[in-house]
């Protein structure tokens, strides 16, 4: 099977795919060449309005359901996500540039991965027995209602499922609404849901910009919001939720800080240090982008980096051997050309990369920055570009409190030989998904998010059960009621 890269509509509801050329046109642009690949429509009112009701009806049918026959459709759609993978991996590797040898094992995969596991976590969502005497309480787990969900461009098939598998495994509805930079994935992931079983309008897929999330978090049959994006726009859709008393998961940007102890093995720290900056071209919200490397070791942090950087592959996404990929667009290159810019004029000292190279597409070098101080932009400001930002410092006291002197809590990381001084650490650094002597893992089995600026709530995991469920509580009295009159 071979994905056409023009779907059969723009958006998918209802099981079906549907369109309204009134929308706004949304070009899909492939990363590696500039070339248009597809074209698209924003969803009009009247599409927006299709999806709700949908996802609406279907709720009610999907919530009589035995948590095991819910946990069975989702368990099927995991297994048909791994037999096209190579399919899955193809679409977002055009869908976002990202390289082909990266989206095998980090997209679909991972988004099989949350299908199954809370699919077969689905029947085990079970209230419990208070006993109080003679009398006693019991609790139900209850679904939330409709849900919307709000996807970023960097993993658009991933985080279709991280938001979906849960949300439908305590028997909710969703509407989905990718990045208008990466529309093509999500609908894949809604074909394949209703192919393995799941009712018609259960996991609806509309397109659009700002104007259409806002008309969705804002409808007051939408019961809770799950937004992946950046801090501005959490902040936006936050308060918009608020309004409502909608339940909400605000999974955002960070500037997390990796660690480095003069006791670390170089090329573990250095093969973090590449992962958490360069992976997906540095297109990640966890990245730990403000990389202390205790003065000792240093320069030869330094030599070792950017002797590994030489090895990395530029070229096409869509050749195996291409370890690095292009921008996910132009827009979101000059964004970091402008950073980088910033570096130099800030007094940092550019110790490889830092232009953009001669192609089609929107490539940029994997670029290091040493001599970081705090006060420089670079090392304040989300940049979600390849660009690392390399600070020194000399104690693990003072490694700590300028690791924690950000807005953001998303992510921190820990290399070192002593494991009593890791664990002491990261117990002190404010982030919400931690490493020690690694960087940027992310099982479906541990809870994902972040503190302070970076996020409320928690993405997989038996944690995200709490968040995409309510629970009801019954008291019952097994004698006579006393009442004063």
């Amino acid at each position: 099977m071979t994905y056409d890269l023009q779907p059969a509509g723009s958006h998918y509801i209802d099981g079906a795919y549907v369109d309204d050329t009134a929308g706004a046109e949304i070009p899909v642009i492939f990363a590696a060449t500039g070339a248009r690949i597809a074209t698209l429509h924003a969803a009009t009112p009247a599409i927006v309005e299709q999806a709700l009701a949908a996802a609406e009806k279907a709720q009610a049918d999907w919530a009589k359901l035995s948590p095991r026959e819910r946990g069975r459709v989702l368990t099927r759609a995991a297994q048909i996500m791994r037999e096209r993978n190579y399919d899955l991996s193809v679409l977002e590797t055009y869908d976002t540039g990202k390289p082909l040898q990266e989206t095998l094992v980090a997209d679909a995969t991972s988004g099989a991965d949350a299908l199954e596991y809370f699919g077969g976590l689905a029947a085990s969502l079970t209230g419990e027995h208070i006993p109080l005497g003679e009398d006693w309480v019991y609790t139900i787990r209850e679904p939330l209602g409709v849900c919307v969900g709000i996807g970023a461009w960097n993993y658009p098939t991933q985080i279709a499922c991280w938001k979906a598998a849960p949300a439908l495994a305590c028997g909710n509805a969703m509407v989905f609404k990718p990045s208008e930079t990466t529309p093509l994935c999500a609908l894949k992931v809604a074909e394949i849901l209703t192919e393995a079983g799941a009712p018609a309008g259960l996991f609806n897929v509309v397109q659009g910009m700002g104007e259409v999330g806002a008309s969705l978090v804002t409808d007051p049959r939408v019961a809770k919001v799950s937004l992946t994006g950046s801090v501005p726009t959490g902040r936006k859709v936050y308060a918009a939720a608020a309004d409502g008393m909608k339940h909400v998961t605000m999974e955002l940007g960070g500037k997390s800080p990796m660690l480095v102890f003069d006791d670390a093995d170089i090329d573990n720290a250095v093969g973090g240090a590449i992962l958490g900056n360069f992976y997906s071209s540095g297109q990640i919200c966890s990245n730990g982008t403000r990389v202390f490397v205790q003065k000792g070791i240093k320069e030869a942090f330094l030599a070792r980096l950017s002797e590994r950087l030489k090895g990395a592959v530029i070229g096409d996404p869509l050749d195996e051997a291409t370890s690095f990929g292009p921008m996910v667009s132009e827009q979101q290159m000059t964004i970091v050309q402008g950073f980088i810019e910033k570096g130099v004029a800030e007094g940092a000292r550019l110790v490889t990369g830092g232009k953009r190279l001669d192609r089609d597409g929107w490539y940029l070098e994997p670029t290091v920055f040493a001599d970081v101080t705090d006060d420089m932009t670079i090392a304040r400001e989300e940049i979600f570009g390849p660009v690392m930002s390399v600070l020194d410092f000399d104690t693990e006291e003072e490694a700590i409190t300028r690791a924690n002197a950000t807005e953001y809590g998303l992510a921190a990381g820990v290399f070192t030989a002593d494991l009593s001084r890791g664990h002491r650490v990261i117990g002190k650094l404010k982030a919400g998904s931690c490493f020690i002597n690694s960087y940027n893992d992310a099982p479906v089995e541990a809870p994902f998010g972040g503190v302070k600026m970076s996020g409320v709530g928690r993405e997989n995991s038996k944690a995200a059960i709490e968040h995409w469920s309510q629970m009801k509580s019954v008291y019952v009295r097994m004698g006579d009621v006393e009442a004063p009159f």
